[in-house]
């Protein structure tokens, strides 16, 4: 009788061993001889409980326990009652089924919201190696929790114990280096605006110049005290289209075509002359157009005016039209504008109602500014331009690196669960004795 009963329960285990194990046809890659593919379903046990749902107006800032909800941490507030707190052992794994979003947890918080799914792994799954592999499985946005059971459908890897300590210390070694060099190229591109701002002092007090300066044996005291309107003309006469053809082709700029990062001209556009040639601001190349609604103008959009279809261009009424006299240099007026100090005097003189506010006309007219002579502005344009081409690029560099790192992490992830980190030992117990 005995005997039986041992047989029957070799049977029953036998038979929940061959349901968990994936078979070699629906295996979705090769794993090291002594992993096994398993069932995801069979690797946890789902700990939501429903019934400790914290409604949101219960929520206490100074509480306890944490409530985990759907926002980016997957933490929204606190509770003080211990009653709500999740009872089964952590840590867990918790996984968001609106955001895909999954989070290892291990802290004493309260079940939460709907969409939250409590994930504890099987004892033969180290808790942190679950969490890293579940990550390393493509598991498409489920939508509502409804959808659920569609997790029958997905196989995760199963390592030996010793294999996923080890694939748990080597992530996490790569990861902190990664986590390290994010930290730098977000310093860095977060100094950004703090440097391009400390040039631009320099340059419109002289500081970039000095050599310059040396070399025609002159000094700051060539600069002269103007306002803009003595040296440029702001919002000119528009050119006279009388007679011209309704179908000429013109360049038309809507203030979309600017770019708020480099300042050009990105998006251009052609319209037919009879479709701008009133409502709309027109503009000569070599003109400055300068965003005077918010946010476009603390946005910096703004440009200096390139090459125009028929030499004719129009574009949104949000712009002011700066065009340079013979004492002021059309790229040293554009720098000028884009720099922050400006745009925070031209945001303090605002006017208007909440979110239609723009920099009045007057601001711009009796703005003051020391002029160098143009050839000393020219040389100021040149060396900003040259400068800020290189940290643009740079920028632009960082910020895809920045981008690259969350794939880095993840190719770091399958690497890891397909057993290429170089730390499986084939003499190692089998996964299937787990």
């Amino acid at each position: 009788m005995a005997g039986s009963k041992k047989a029957s329960k070799e049977l029953k285990l036998e038979e929940k061993l061959k349901r968990a194990l994936v078979p070699a046809e629906e295996q979705p890659y090769e794993v090291p001889g002594n992993w096994r593919w398993i069932y995801l379903l069979d690797s946890f046990e789902n700990q939501t409980d429903s019934r400790k749902k914290v409604l949101r107006k219960t929520y206490l800032k100074k509480g306890k326990l944490a409530v985990v909800d759907q926002g980016k941490e997957l933490v929204s507030g606190y509770t003080d009652d211990e009653n709500m707190a999740f009872l089964g052992r952590l840590p867990v794994v918790i996984f968001g089924d609106h955001t895909r979003c999954i989070k290892y947890i291990d802290f004493p918080f309260a079940q939460g919201a709907d969409g939250i799914k409590v994930l504890l792994p099987n004892s033969f799954y180290l808790p942190k190696a679950f969490y890293y592999a579940l990550q390393s499985i493509e598991i498409p946005d489920l939508g509502y929790r409804r959808h659920y059971p569609l997790f029958s459908q997905f196989k995760i890897p199963l390592p030996p114990f010793a294999e996923q300590q080890r694939i748990v210390g080597c992530i996490e070694n790569l990861f902190a280096k990664l986590d390290e060099a994010k930290e730098k190229i977000q310093t860095a591109v977060e100094g950004f605006d703090l440097r391009k701002s400390a040039i631009l002092s320099k340059a419109f007090t002289g500081g970039l110049t000095q050599r310059f300066r040396n070399q025609h044996g002159i000094g700051t005291d060539s600069w002269e005290d103007v306002v803009l309107s003595d040296v440029c003309e702001i919002n000119p006469h528009k050119i006279n289209t009388k007679n011209l053809p309704d179908d000429l082709e013109v360049s038309f700029y809507p203030m979309s075509a600017l770019s708020e990062v480099n300042g050009e001209i990105v998006k251009p556009k052609i319209r037919l002359l009879k479709e701008v040639r009133s409502g709309f601001m027109n503009f000569s190349k070599g003109d400055v157009v300068f965003a005077k609604i918010t946010p476009c103008m603390e946005n910096g959009k703004s440009a200096v005016i390139g090459d125009l279809v028929n030499q004719i261009g129009y574009g949104s009424t949000e712009f002011y039209v700066l065009r340079c006299g013979e004492r002021l240099y059309n790229r040293y007026l554009y720098h000028l504008v884009r720099a922050r100090c400006f745009r925070d005097e031209a945001k303090a003189a605002m006017n208007g109602s909440a979110g239609q506010q723009r920099v009045p006309k007057r601001f711009l007219e009796t703005y003051p500014l020391r002029l160098p002579s143009i050839s000393e502005q020219k040389a100021i344009s040149k060396i900003l331009d040259e400068i800020f081409a290189k940290e643009i690029k740079i920028k632009d560099i960082s910020n895809h690196l920045l981008s690259q790192i969350g794939v880095i992490k993840k190719s770091i992830l399958i690497y890891a669960f397909k057993g290429k980190l170089g730390t499986n030992r084939k003499n190692e117990e089998n996964a299937l004795e787990m």
